[in-house]
């Protein structure tokens, strides 16, 4: 067993690439080493901006003998009258045997050559020599270049290779034309704090050698290094650092030996709305910013930056950030106080010179559709003048702030500047609201719009962007969907369900289709096909949604996708989760055997699924066992109980119904009195099958338990 190491050094590699290089790595080097029977005990993958590396403990020192059974060619071709062929000689020549190894055995296509072959292990530098060029350079990202007058491509120039086994260099050798870099043991350390070579005894010595050259070569301790350092800084200022999970990703990648330095700006720009500034310093400068308080979002004149540089230069190092953060911040107060020299709706004209997509026409023109789909859901959900009025101006406002300069500077801040430049204008507050929450949810994780005009203001947006986009048949395919269609729709559906809002989403659907297709500007051809395409889209996200998110079983979750899922989604999943309960608490193995057994004996009728009393499809005269007359009795008494979990969606009283019809249809299938349903004279198992149909029809209105699997 032997350490191994291998570092790449390089120039200084864009943060994102350091982390992608190393999840590469960290799904290749393990898998390809299993394949060589050569598994380490530990791999260890260690990465800054300067280099990467991978540290293989406990590593065999050679591949295990093995036996390889080797298939020939037919023995019919092999031996002639009991003499080896040309074809034999050849075999056993490219297998490094003699002809006498060679043995003949039948196989299920017939009679073959074999031979078995002990195959010596080799040794692990030859594999490691023949890998690992192709482990550097079989990595992939964006922008990558050429340097010297080679071919070679990576992200930054390859500067030095380390590659030790134990204390044996390991010879690599890359060449980029006439450059030519050789592994050898001398690493690097700190540019600016340890700006020498740091030879390598061993192979293990590697992560405290750099740690005394001022690299911190591990980014999880690097990473926790910096958080503890800011969270330090914060204290001393009485302040809470706001610390993104992403900043503090990026800013471990841009580091070998952080240290952490207080940064202050002027208490004007506190003046300006927090978002403008905190995008300025963690979007733009790479700063953490500090609150006042950890509940709300009032700044502190402070910030702190992480240093790769000499810690005794802090302080010049934070007055070149403190005028870096000046001149962004100035430039913000500008935008901020330009904007505000106007009302926001003074900006509404401007959306003609901005285009939405070039078939659905300018942004102003996507104002207006918004509009007509958010009076749509008002009809729908039956509001008042009030909010009806919130919701208009909402629309109407909602996308002015793109064209605001703050907004043309920082896109990020789309609808928060809205919001502010609304209240500036002296709009309701609720009109403000809605323009920043139509934007939510922005991610799978982010928050929903918590006001009434928010959702539907958001909803309205979403919905013109789908039924637009697939009428230009730009539909998402495969993991491609350069509009977020797919993350538009769950957004509607999360709102509906979070809100509780009672739309008929597929009559909505149809009514925007609609809406397009007499709308001479947009020229949509085949209207119905475009409806068909939106339902099925959003049934498969209401499938996605319910599975994913919910965590419901596949097979309940198909029992309740049908059109209902659309015309009234807040139902859909009400069901699913009501069948989830029942199947979890065992509720569902009380009625499962005879719904799914009438469900499917009952396929083989006519009575339509909408039918639930037996009023005038079942003959009683044509009943002649008592199995019958206890069945239609039963169904009788669920009427009512299956009409009022209709109403109310309250499907508690429907199941109680079914489990005391159950063992009355087990009797019908199975009991002393049982029948036989497909009676040879047609009127009788006609009825039959209606009374099994009709149980089916009430059993659907919670759910197909013909989709359902048992257990």
């Amino acid at each position: 067993m032997a350490t191994f190491l291998l570092e790449v050094g390089t120039e200084e590699l864009p943060a994102s690439f350091v982390s992608d290089a190393l999840h590469q790595w960290q799904t290749r080097i393990p898998a390809e080493l299993a394949e060589q029977a050569l598994a380490p005990e530990a791999v260890r993958f260690y990465g800054t901006p300067r280099r990467l590396a991978v540290m293989l403990d406990a590593l065999p020192l050679r591949q295990p003998d093995r036996q390889e059974e080797v298939k020939g060619p037919p023995a019919q071709a092999a031996f002639k009258d009991g003499q080896p062929t040309k074809a034999a000689e050849g075999f056993a020549k490219s297998r490094g045997v003699d002809v006498s190894a060679l043995e003949v055995r039948d196989t299920d296509k017939g009679s073959f050559v074999f031979v078995n072959q002990d195959i010596p292990g080799r040794a692990a530098t030859d594999i490691l020599t023949e890998l690992i060029p192709q482990w550097i350079l079989g990595l992939e990202g964006k922008r990558f270049m050429r340097w010297g007058d080679g071919d070679l491509r990576f992200p930054r120039p390859i500067r030095w290779l380390v590659a030790l086994m134990d204390n044996e260099v390991l010879p690599i050798t890359l060449e980029n034309g006439s450059l030519v870099c050789t592994s050898d043991r001398i690493s690097q350390g700190h540019r600016v704090l340890h700006p020498k070579p740091v030879p390598l005894r061993r192979a293990q010595d590697y992560v405290e050698a750099l740690r005394d050259a001022f690299v911190e070569i591990d980014p999880a301790a690097r990473r926790l290094l910096i958080q503890h350092q800011v969270e330090e800084k914060a204290k001393t200022l009485g302040g809470v650092p706001m610390i993104s999970a992403d900043l503090l990703d990026e800013v471990t990648n841009l580091v070998e030996w952080p240290t952490a330095v207080v940064g202050k700006f002027d208490t004007e720009f506190l003046d300006l709305p927090p978002e403008v500034a905190i995008i300025e310093m963690e979007s733009h400068q790479r700063y953490f910013p500090l609150k006042q308080k950890a509940d709300g979002l009032a700044l502190m004149p402070s910030f702190i930056t992480i240093s790769n540089g000499d810690p005794s230069k802090d302080a010049i190092i934070a007055e070149g950030n403190a005028r870096v953060i000046r001149a962004r911040l100035s430039d913000g107060k500008f935008f901020f106080d330009a904007d505000r020299a106007q009302p926001l709706d003074a900006f509404v004209a401007k959306l003609e010179t901005v285009t939405f997509e070039e078939r659905l026409g300018s942004m102003a023109a996507k104002v207006k559709r918004i509009g007509t789909v958010a009076d749509h859901l008002c009809d729908q959900l039956n509001l008042g003048a009030q909010p009806r009025q919130h919701i208009r101006r909402a629309a109407y406002l909602c996308k002015a702030d793109l064209v605001t300069q703050m907004v043309g500077e920082f896109p990020e801040l789309q609808g928060v500047m809205g919001q502010k430049y609304a209240l500036h204008s002296s709009e309701p507050e609720a009109v403000a609201t809605a323009i920043v929450e139509h934007y939510l949810p922005k991610g799978a994780q982010d928050s929903l719009p918590q006001t009434l005009a928010g959702q539907v203001v958001g909803i309205a947006d979403r919905l013109d962007t789908l039924v637009g986009i697939f009428s230009t048949g730009q539909l998402p395919t495969g993991s491609s969907d350069p509009f977020a269609l797919r993350r538009a729709a769950n957004a509607v559906l999360n709102i509906i369900w979070a809100a509780g809002l009672p739309l008929n989403l597929a009559k909505l659907l149809d009514t925007v289709v609609q809406d397009f297709a007499q709308d001479p500007t947009l020229a949509i051809n085949a209207p119905e096909a475009l409806r068909t395409q939106l339902h099925d889209f959003f049934l498969q996200r209401v499938q996605t949604l319910l599975q994913d998110e919910q965590g419901i079983d596949y097979d309940l979750v198909n029992a309740v996708l049908s059109d209902r899922a659309l015309s009234d989604p807040l139902d859909v999943k009400d069901r699913a989760l009501f069948l989830q309960a029942m199947r979890r608490s065992g509720r569902m193995n009380k009625v499962y055997e005879t719904v799914n057994r009438a469900t499917r004996l009952a396929a083989q009728g006519t009575l339509d699924t909408a039918v639930l009393d037996p009023e005038g499809v079942i003959a009683e005269a044509k009943l002649e066992a008592k199995a019958e007359h206890a069945f239609l009795a039963a169904l009788k008494t669920l009427v009512p109980e299956t009409k009022a979990a209709q109403a109310s969606h309250d499907y508690d009283k429907l199941v109680a119904g079914l489990e005391q019809v159950a063992p009355v249809v087990s009797g019908f299938f199975d009991g002393p009195d049982s029948v036989l349903v497909m009676a040879d004279e047609p009127a009788v198992r006609q009825n039959r099958l209606n009374l099994l149909g009709l149980l089916r029809n009430h059993a659907l209105v919670l759910g197909d338990f013909g989709a359902i699997v048992k257990g």
